[in-house]
């Protein structure tokens, strides 16, 4: 030895410090997550490397957390149990849709954790297309409630 010590660094050769201490790896693609809201294609939502860098990929990623957040306001009005059914039947009918629903939120609320401004307004729009359509009013016959500003949850 010349004097220096010699540190086997386990098959890291040729990987050198850089000036902050840290190793740099030359074949690792260098991933930062966002904690900031930014604008761009490059992103990714919901599952790994999607939908990477690819304009249309990311406007597929766009069209899905819209359809899925226009989805929550349909399930959260509809009424899919008729008022003379069977209670345990309607029960389990009532707990499917709630589990859709819940689970839909809870990926758009995942979606916008991208912190990508995009996903952002197309989660907003969709649910508030999906609200204007299938709960404001606008297009039913139903009297609205006055003294409120939104109909009832549950109408």
């Amino acid at each position: 030895m010349d004097g220096h010590m010699h540190h086997d660094m386990g098959g890291m050769h040729g990987m050198e410090p850089s000036m902050n201490g840290n190793m740099d790896m030359p074949h690792m693609k260098k991933h930062f997550m966002h904690m900031t809201f930014f604008w761009g294609k490059d992103s990714e939502i919901l599952f790994n490397q999607w939908p990477g860098d690819k304009t249309g990929m990311y406007v597929l990623a766009l069209l899905f957390v819209f359809v899925m957040s226009f989805l929550v306001e349909f399930l959260s009005s509809a009424w899919f149990v008729k008022p003379d059914s069977n209670r345990f039947a309607a029960g389990l009918v009532q707990t499917v849709i709630h589990l859709l629903r819940v689970g839909l939120s809870f990926l758009v609320m995942l979606a916008l954790m991208s912190f990508n401004g995009g996903v952002f307004l197309v989660a907003v729009v969709g649910h508030a297309l999906g609200f204007f359509i299938f709960r404001s009013g606008a297009f039913n016959k139903k009297e609205y409630i006055k003294g409120f500003d939104l109909p009832p949850m549950n109408c």
